[in-house]
């Protein structure tokens, strides 16, 4: 409860500050509430993520610190969103790129979110990107537009990659994260309010496909293919989500990929449109895996599980809300729009 509490309060307090220094003190309490959720189970697995996440997040947090007081020093100023100083930009542009797991910085995330039980994974995934997304929308007048787009369209590229490999689903959905990144960065420039539409969505979308998973205890691709037997009416609503989560139309992941791409051609951005998408295709594939193997493929080979042909006839009405919104979100667009 207290750790809960504590994450609430700090996200609070980050999202709504103006000054650096609440704002650090905002991360600095995120920081150390999560770490008991990630080292819960005592597990050695559990503890190295919890140490791993714990040195990358102090490490991005003095880098805040830091090019705030240079800023400050410089300017005199130590609000937020006066971020004029270009060491003081790029500092942070690094920090923030840490805090959040954005490539080149994206080696801890992956790690950290496999040692982590799949709601804290659910946690780390989304609430914790929150305050550092809110920093970059507050600075984003002032961030250096071209380390910015490298930096996004980098983490399209290896998040589409590096999960075309995976068998763990906690790392196929880290990979996913940083692939979604990429996209909410490189639009954070000329139009910082369909970043913040595009996180909302992202998510969503996230908090269905991890408690679905948590209900048929599926960690693995393997355990995926057997998850039927216990809530055939889940899985098939899991492959409309993570469809969405894949951007096909008509589902509600298009949406935030459609402004996104229409964004950066009124921006005159059209080759970085053309590669970014190109890129969510890697992401596509791997999406289409998980979506096969929950629904349609039965395993060829006789599988190390055991089927569970007790159906699960408990349904949480949050999941069904929650899978609802997920795939169906698409004809209400406008008045999402309007509401941002």
């Amino acid at each position: 409860l207290i750790s809960l509490l504590s994450l609430l309060l700090g996200t609070t307090i980050t999202i709504s500050s103006n000054h650096w220094v609440m704002a650090w003190t905002g991360l600095e309490i995120n920081t150390l509430a999560i770490i008991p959720l990630i080292s819960k189970s005592h597990h050695p697995r559990a503890i190295e993520a919890a140490i791993k996440y714990f040195l990358v997040q102090a490490a991005a947090s003095a880098m805040i610190l830091f090019s705030s007081t240079i800023n400050a020093w410089q300017t005199g100023q130590w609000d937020i969103t006066q971020l004029t100083n270009p060491t003081s930009s790029t500092l942070l542009t690094t920090a923030i790129a840490m805090k959040l797991g954005l490539v080149p910085f994206h080696f801890w995330f992956p790690e950290v979110l496999q040692g982590s039980p799949m709601t804290t994974a659910l946690v780390l995934s989304t609430v914790m990107k929150f305050p550092p997304i809110t920093i970059l929308f507050l600075t984003s007048n002032s961030l250096n537009p071209n380390l910015l787009i490298l930096m996004a369209i980098s983490s399209a590229a290896l998040g589409g990659w590096m999960g075309l490999n995976q068998t763990q689903v906690r790392k196929i959905l880290a990979f996913s994260s940083i692939s979604h990144l990429g996209w909410m960065t490189i639009i954070i420039l000329y139009n910082p309010k369909l970043t913040l539409l595009t996180f909302y969505l992202y998510a969503l979308m996230t908090a269905t496909v991890f408690l679905s998973l948590n209900t048929t205890k599926s960690l693995k691709l393997s355990t995926m293919m057997t998850s039927w037997t216990k809530s055939p009416s889940l899985n098939a609503t899991l492959m409309l989500t993570l469809l969405s989560l894949a951007g096909l139309p008509p589902l509600t992941g298009f949406l935030p990929k459609w402004l996104i791409i229409q964004e950066l051609t009124k921006q005159e951005m059209a080759p970085a449109a053309t590669i970014i998408t190109m890129l969510s295709l890697l992401g596509l594939f791997f999406y289409l895996r998980l979506a096969y193997y929950s629904t349609i493929t039965l395993p060829p080979n006789p599988t190390n599980h055991m089927k569970q042909w007790h159906i699960n006839k408990t349904t949480s009405p949050t999941i069904a809300a929650l899978t609802s919104l997920s795939a169906l979100l698409l004809p209400l667009s406008p008045m999402l729009l309007t509401s941002i």
